[in-house]
């Protein structure tokens, strides 16, 4: 059973931490609301901490679960998965699925951000009964299974730079010159106008992590395209318009694939969780309405 664990700074107002033994791996996620049930997945290198904004928003009409992913956050890395590929995507969809379960909150609609986006997929293909929608939030998979977004990925992981940069995560975050060192180009539109708050909150969370290069591989191992067919419940694919690292016509390909519309909010990057998320919440409550 889950047991009660403490919110960390910059995480969501108003929820509950707790914790799930799975085959001896610790799995952190966060809980709040009250209504039909909703989980965030956030994205690699990601925490319960990116959805600090948006969190509280959504669980004022719904119960809303934020499960950090293996090796991000608070939760611990699982085991090395099959001895030729490691780690999949399905093996992250199973954990989320398996805290929803605990948590009695199934079937539920999944909003993922970037590698979150694609860890719903993978659910949706597996257990349709488990997800009435999908919200996929600049979500990664397309541009990350080319030649390009393999290297990007395989890099970063190897190099880490957010070691550099969590240990002076406040700083940072409070300088005009510092977001934009931070989350120019790659994260958000406007990183001098980006809330102070909400970028220590996105940087905060590396502080914990212990394995997220295992992510890594499986989303750069794994092309989604190839079985969106699978997918049978309703999809909304929600955008930054000046998104440089998920570019929109990832966004776009998905809507056509999944016969989905495409929400792009203007001057907005790929952070959009935390660069705007007054019409990200609403975006999800409209769609989230009639499910």
């Amino acid at each position: 059973m889950p047991t009660e664990s403490k919110l960390v700074e910059h995480e969501p107002v108003g929820f509950e931490a707790r914790e799930l033994d799975l085959e001896g791996t610790r799995v952190r996620y966060i809980a709040g609301g009250d209504g039909p049930p909703l989980v965030l997945v956030h994205g690699l290198g990601g925490a319960a901490s990116n959805w600090r904004l948006i969190a509280p928003a959504l669980a004022a009409q719904r119960r809303v679960i934020v499960p950090e992913l293996p090796g991000h956050g608070g939760s611990g890395p699982l085991g090395p998965g099959e001895p030729d590929t490691g780690l999949s995507l399905d093996r992250l969809a199973e954990v989320v699925l398996t805290v929803l379960e605990h948590e009695r909150a199934l079937p539920a609609v999944w909003i993922g951000h970037s590698l979150g986006g694609v860890v719903g997929l993978r659910a949706a293909a597996q257990r349709p009964d488990a997800v009435t929608g999908i919200v996929l939030a600049a979500a990664a998979g397309i541009s990350s299974a080319t030649r390009t977004g393999e290297l990007a990925v395989t890099w970063i992981g190897r190099l880490r730079p957010e070691r550099l940069v969590t240990p002076h995560r406040r700083r940072v975050a409070r300088s005009r010159w510092g977001r934009t060192l931070a989350f120019g180009w790659w994260g958000v539109a406007d990183p001098a106008g980006f809330d102070a708050a909400m970028a220590e909150a996105f940087l905060s969370g590396a502080a914990r992590h212990t394995d997220t290069r295992s992510a890594g591989r499986a989303l750069i191992r794994f092309d989604p395209r190839d079985d969106l067919d699978r997918v049978g419940c309703p999809c909304l694919c929600l955008w930054g318009s000046s998104d440089n690292w998920v570019p929109l016509t990832d966004g776009m390909d998905y809507a056509r694939r999944l016969r989905a519309p495409l929400r792009v909010i203007a001057d907005c990057g790929h952070l959009l969780i935390g660069e705007r998320p007054d019409v990200c919440a609403r975006a999800v409550l409209e769609f989230t309405r009639a499910r």
